[in-house]
């Protein structure tokens, strides 16, 4: 069993792979390594894409190391292998991202990236820190993670669902931001579960066990 966390230059990857690691080792669930080849993408049982910066650059440079798209919708989509995409590279799930220019995203959950705009302008953006999960979902890899649950967040965009039920679980930064995504064989968290001790690590672990 091989989950692999794709590098694209778009993120330090150092945490989330120990996290990744750490879990597999403690629910068996075989070797994760980090890899910019999209070959070792295409083989692989479990598919993680991180993100950290914006939404153009990254899908940017998801689309410039060759021959990763086409692996990424052959293995995910074609084959049906089990996703996750974290911070921005849940943004790249969408339909559109409009930060700065309006960019195309992957858009295997319809919707687009938008700027958060909290109702109380006292609260700054980013939306940075810790928050409080609100599960509205039922989803295998939320297993064991409750309403009430912190997460860690690092982020001025997020997704707006064309689907409601495709959003899991939101924070409340004034006014609902969508904290996870899901549909099919694909689940996203806008913030990092690496980073978010308990129920991050809940997560990952379901992730490791989902079999969609």
């Amino acid at each position: 069993m091989l989950t692999v966390l794709i590098d694209y230059e778009s993120g330090n990857l150092h945490s989330a792979e120990k996290a990744f690691q750490r879990m597999s080792a403690e629910v068996g669930g075989g070797t994760v390594r980090v890899t910019s080849d999209p070959e070792e993408v295409a083989r692989a049982d479990r598919i993680v894409l991180p993100g950290d910066g914006a939404f153009p650059a990254c899908r940017s440079a998801l689309s410039d190391v060759d021959g990763m798209d086409a692996a990424l919708e052959d293995a995910v989509i074609r084959k049906g292998r089990p996703f996750l995409g974290i911070c921005v590279g849940m943004q790249l799930l969408a339909t559109e991202g409009r930060e700065y220019d309006a960019t195309p995203g992957l858009g295997w959950i319809a919707g687009t990236v938008d700027r958060i705009r909290p109702s109380d302008p006292a609260l700054p953006v980013p939306h940075m820190g810790w928050n409080d999960l609100v599960v509205t979902g039922a989803h295998p890899v939320l297993e064991g993670v409750r309403t009430g649950d912190h997460a860690y967040f690092v982020h001025s965009y997020h997704m707006s669902v064309a689907d409601e039920a495709e959003r899991l679980a939101h924070a409340d930064y004034g006014g609902p931001v969508t904290a996870i995504v899901g549909r099919g064989n694909v689940v996203g968290t806008q913030f990092h579960p690496e980073k978010s001790q308990s129920a991050g690590l809940r997560l990952i672990a379901n992730f490791l066990r989902w079999a969609p």
